[in-house]
């Protein structure tokens, strides 16, 4: 057996580089594909940014100006006499008034510049500034530390005491349980109040014993609340009464008072960054039809240079010139994939508005089942294109912003052989529960018996599954007393 050479044609699919630029600008999202716009007129001398201010108009400069000829009240600009006016003041020659763009204002304070992109604070740091100035002694500072690494961001105590001082105790010598306790304590009694409990409970009895003595029904709001959670937290009225011995007006005034109190201390403290989105399209109604329009803001308008693309058609064959001819090949592909994205993009948009327009009219409930392939069917594309194309992209629509994943969804069969998505289902189900009897709400089983009525056919499971999906808890949970 010896080696030979052989030659076989074939053909195969390959990825262009011009291919695959354009497929990963098609899944980018909004702020993305802006950054990748910025990377890439900082590494191509072919590309820029139409400079749209307004230049000065020349001739008119040159007419406003004094010739170099023309005669003054000084006399000729040759000629300058021996001593010059003095009766102007410096005013009067040099425009005091301030340059536009800094800070006018003089009974305002500046901004800080250090607080701009700061770290926020977090829980931590407000109960470790507490910390430093409570008068403690070096062990119990230890412990203080020890609690407040222990509290997660809801304001609560992840640890015990128990373990806090067995992990102590290695390190500690003489610490005993009492000292922990007594600590903790202290460290409950520090802002925001209930910060450091141990469960809800512990929670809102800390925040009732900071009230005042005379705050109105105190007494029986910690008798509640100490003794009767598990009847609290199955909203049963009668046996709440029954326990404390007061009557219906008594108890409601009990339970607004626990009412005002914060379950979850510590999210007051954390400071969010708030993320906005920025659509990709907007859909508006024109003389009766829904149409799609891409974001003028996300489209940026780059171009070749002219005056560099001129100079490679006078240029020889140097180095330089060849390193312009590829900037500018790669210049037209991006420009080209770009065009590609936004057509792709729109295309696709008006497809998804074209068949969900009964949603933009009457909001979700209208919602129609879709799934990728009736899109990809209409557009003559791949399931895989319009997956990219529907990823992180936004529509801004009468009835607020939405991922374009979101008008994509299951269907249930109906009665009459009709189908009906399962964004439409959870809009019923949104619906029913903001408008049920808070005495007595709905369950699982008579909103699936509410929906059958309507032809909608889902199993109790379902239901339960499309609820946990909006974060609506169960009837038990939404039961109320007042």
């Amino acid at each position: 057996m010896k080696q030979s050479l052989q030659l076989r044609i074939g053909q195969h699919l390959t990825m262009t580089p011009q291919l695959q630029q354009a497929i990963r600008l098609l899944q980018l999202s909004t702020l993305e594909l802006q950054q990748e716009i910025q990377t890439v007129l900082d590494g191509n001398m072919m590309l820029e940014v139409p400079d749209e201010e307004a230049r000065p108009n020349q001739e008119e400069s040159e007419k406003n100006s004094t010739p170099s000829d023309e005669k003054t009240s000084e006399g000729s600009q040759d000629t300058l006499p021996d001593e010059l006016a003095v009766d102007t003041s410096w005013d009067e020659i040099y425009d005091l008034t301030p340059t536009p763009g800094i800070n006018q204002s003089t009974d305002s304070t500046p901004p800080d510049p250090g607080s701009i992109n700061s770290a926020k604070q977090t829980l931590h740091d407000h109960l470790v500034w507490q910390m430093e100035l409570t008068n403690f002694s070096d062990i119990d500072r230890v412990i203080a530390t020890a609690i407040i690494d222990s509290i997660d961001d809801n304001g609560y105590l992840n640890s015990t005491p128990e373990l806090i001082h067995q992990h102590l105790s290695q390190h500690v010598d003489d610490l005993d349980l009492d000292e922990i306790i007594a600590v903790l304590h202290k460290v409950q009694s520090f802002d925001p109040l209930g910060v450091g409990a141990v469960d809800l409970q512990d929670c809102l009895l800390i925040q009732l014993k900071q009230l005042p003595d005379d705050t109105p029904f105190l007494s029986l709001a910690i008798e509640l609340v100490n003794e009767c959670m598990p009847a609290l937290g199955a909203q049963d009225s009668t046996k709440l009464k029954r326990q404390l011995g007061i009557d219906d007006d008594t108890l409601g005034d009990v339970i607004s008072l626990i009412q005002q109190l914060n379950p979850r201390p510590g999210s007051g403290v954390e400071e969010t960054n708030t993320e906005y989105v920025t659509p990709d399209v907007y859909v508006a109604k024109v003389k009766g039809t829904w149409q799609v329009s891409i974001n003028g803001e996300i489209a940026t308008n780059i171009r070749i240079n002219p005056y560099y693309q001129t100079l490679i058609k006078h240029g020889d064959k140097s180095a330089d010139t060849q390193t312009m001819k590829n900037h500018l090949q790669e210049a037209r592909w991006f420009l080209k994939s770009l065009q590609s994205r936004n057509e792709t993009l729109m295309l696709v948009s008006q497809e998804i508005v074209n068949r969900q327009h009964e949603f933009l009219e009457h909001g979700a409930i209208a919602m129609k089942p879709m799934v990728l392939r009736d899109i990809a069917e209409t557009v003559e594309m791949h399931e895989s294109t319009i997956s990219r194309v529907t990823t992180n992209k936004y529509m801004h629509t009468p009835n607020g912003i939405f991922e374009l994943k979101h008008f994509f969804s299951s269907h249930v069969s109906t009665d009459s052989g009709g189908e009906c998505s399962a964004t439409a289902i959870r809009a019923f189900i949104k619906e029913l529960v903001n408008n049920e009897n808070p005495k007595k709400p709905l369950s699982d089983n008579k909103i699936a018996i509410i929906l059958g009525d309507k032809g909608i056919n889902v199993a109790r499971r379902t239901i339960a599954k499309y609820r946990e999906s909006i974060s609506i808890p169960p009837s038990s949970q939404r039961k109320r007393i007042l």
